[in-house]
């Protein structure tokens, strides 16, 4: 396909907010490959090289862009910096100057889709010496064959900044209407797959050959998936009320998410944002081989981490550190170790067991786990209809040093990706959300240099929202906690543009805020703005769909009143 064909489709697609419209243009554009054998062209779309399921980035930063389009065209890369502090997005950059163009093409070549496909992935391979060379090389050859607007769209997908607004939702509903007819009761079987593979190319390959085709993707071990996630309630009436009686009662742990995969005699551990972190805690990965009875499963479980000397359990924000980290690995094994916490299972010796009600899963691993104190064990349970004895194991999880608890359905099977009510979480109240920083603001004074405000969203289905500022709560020296200067480590490669101190960043950087109260706001597109609003910790175990939806701000609002 041309490159110039996926191009218009793009155009289209930015020019337009309406959810439908997008659904409609998508859809025409999958008409068009779905009697294709290749179905990749759908990352593309989502401004993607790879699978969700893959986490390889094209690694390439605004200054690299940058010096491949001051190569390509013989425009000075001084000259292109000054045209983005203007424009605010070197895509638009780069259609401009492309028209400017200085150096001439030594021959004329129509680029296609596949070949902007193929070089970008090439990026991704490049390591050790004389990367950055062949990086600017491959982007280089790309933009010397296009045109203004696809050069445009050439440094976006780079940049994996495409704002085309085409989100997974989006994508579904066009595959629904392609293959289904628009019928509705496939929107749940499409998510479901997609839930379960983290690939819409294969997802939407066997859509084109019909239902059947479609349900019978299957998850497999070594391949990560996406978590059941989990509403929250008020109190342990309304759990019950959701979940039914009796039901599973289970500590909510203060950690962080772990898929723990064995495929083959191999264990690999992903976090909830699909990310493979196996290397990062080498001990999980014994406690796993040494104690775990299996040819092959997936178990979904929580790290939780404590103090090695005092064998008490330390909140998430303390051991956080240890999911990003690649070096140093030893030493944090022995400073910041971690317990897992096993309490469900997903698939096993062969079976995926996504159907299979909860409480034969949770017998299941009670058979195959063998629990070592401080290393792996069962998440703790009970299973009561009685609200006292509820109340009773909650205020001990809390007592414990845990968030909360679980409240799950004896029956329900494991959705993917879903909050559906199988099961809830109650934790104690708090104003508190998990939010997206999209903006950041350079601070002056002794605090010139770092980016020190920082604007946060909540999320409304494919949309950001902003909500409020935050600036409190950060340290100033990086060994007091999470500071300014990680925080601006962090988003300084993830900026977009730049407008005088104000930069826009991706949406990649979750954190928690609490927050004095909700108030009505016309400042912010949410229509809502957090009062007193103080940042909490970094999640970096978190992607933007975990955060707050505006659903959930609403109803905390309404609550408030």
């Amino acid at each position: 396909m041309l490159y110039s064909a996926l191009v218009e489709v793009y155009e289209k697609l930015e020019s337009t907010s309406k959810r439908l419209e997008k659904t409609e243009i998508l859809a025409n554009f999958l008409k068009t490959i779905k009697n294709e054998k290749n179905k990749e062209l759908v990352y593309l779309i989502q401004g993607r090289i790879f699978p969700d399921y893959d986490k390889r980035e094209i690694g390439v930063s605004t200054q690299l862009a940058i010096k491949a389009l001051a190569e390509s065209t013989g425009i000075q890369e001084k000259e292109i910096i000054k045209k983005w502090k203007n424009l605010g997005d070197l895509g638009d950059v780069a259609e401009k100057i492309t028209k400017e163009r200085k150096q001439k093409t030594l021959y004329s070549k129509k680029l296609t889709a596949e070949k902007v496909l193929e070089n970008l992935r090439k990026l991704v391979e490049f390591t050790g010496k004389g990367t950055v060379g062949k990086k600017i090389a491959l982007i280089s050859e790309l933009l010397s064959l296009a045109s203004p607007i696809e050069a445009k769209y050439i440094i976006r997908t780079i940049l994996s900044d495409l704002r085309i607004g085409v989100g997974t939702g989006v994508l579904r509903d066009a595959i629904v209407k392609v293959c289904f007819q628009g019928n509705k009761e496939m929107v749940e079987a499409v998510q479901e797959s997609f839930d379960s593979s983290a690939d819409f190319a294969l997802v939407f390959e066997l859509a084109c050959k019909g239902r059947k085709e479609l349900e019978e993707i299957e998850i497999t071990p070594g391949k990560p998936m996406k978590v059941m996630l989990f509403l929250k309630v008020k109190d342990i009436k309304e759990g019950f009320e959701t979940v039914g009686k009796p039901a599973a009662i289970e500590y909510k742990y203060d950690g962080f998410r772990m898929m723990i995969h064995k495929n083959k005699g191999d264990i690999i551990i992903f976090t909830r944002r699909l990310e493979n972190v196996t290397s990062q805690f080498p001990e999980v990965k014994r406690y796993v081989e040494e104690n775990v009875v299996g040819e092959s499963f997936i178990l979904d479980t929580e790290a939780v981490g404590y103090n090695p000397k005092t064998r008490q359990y330390r909140p998430f924000q303390e051991i956080s550190q240890r999911i990003k980290r690649k070096y140093d690995i030893e030493k944090l094994e022995k400073e910041l170790p971690v317990e897992i916490n096993v309490f469900d299972i997903l698939y096993y010796n062969g079976e995926s067991l996504l159907k299979m009600p909860f409480e034969e899963r949770r017998k299941l691993i009670e058979k195959i786990v063998h629990e070592k104190k401080w290393k792996i064990k069962l998440a703790e349970q009970i299973i009561t209809e009685d609200e006292k004895k509820a109340s009773e194991f909650y205020k001990k999880a809390v007592q414990d040093g845990q968030e909360g608890v679980m409240i799950k359905s004896l029956n329900a099977p494991y959705k993917p990706g879903a909050r559906v009510g199988y099961g809830v979480k109650l934790k104690p109240e708090e104003n508190e959300f998990d939010l997206v920083i999209v903006k950041a603001e350079y601070g002056t004074g002794k605090r010139a240099g770092w980016l020190t405000s920082y604007t946060i969203a909540c999320r409304n289905k494919e949309k950001l929202l902003e909500i409020g500022k935050v600036s409190t709560g950060l340290k100033e020296k990086e060994e007091e906690g999470v500071s300014f200067i990680e925080l601006t480590k962090l988003l300084k490669p993830l900026i977009t543009e730049e407008q005088g101190r104000e930069v826009k960043v991706k949406p990649k950087i979750v954190i928690t805020v609490r927050y004095q109260d909700i108030q009505k706001s016309p400042s912010y597109e949410s229509g809502y703005a957090l009062r007193f609003p103080r940042f909490i910790a970094l999640r970096p175990d978190r992607s933007v769909d975990d955060i707050a939806t505006l659903e959930e701000v609403e109803r905390d609002y309404k609550k408030q009143q």
